[in-house]
């Protein structure tokens, strides 16, 4: 099953996103930009789905980070 981590710090978006994707995905939750590096790390999700605004740190930061990584995973913001 392909996995999809969803880095979102608003319970109601993640929750609607996770009924819907949990059908055909595995969906790993970061709650804000320095934890989607973390779960990226362990997870390896096959896609991510960032959130901008964020606390600890936003998601263009955490998106650059990612990228250093693996310039070739799909990041919808």
């Amino acid at each position: 099953m392909k996995k999809i981590l969803v880095a979102e710090d608003t319970e109601s978006n993640y929750l609607l996103l996770s009924i819907i994707l949990r059908k055909e995905y595995e969906v790993h939750r970061a709650h804000d930009g320095q934890e989607a590096i973390e779960k990226f790390e362990s997870c390896r999700p096959d896609m991510i789905l960032m959130d901008i605004k964020m606390p600890v740190m936003d998601g263009r930061t955490a998106t650059s980070e990612i990228r250093k990584f693996n310039a070739e995973i799909p990041i919808i913001a």
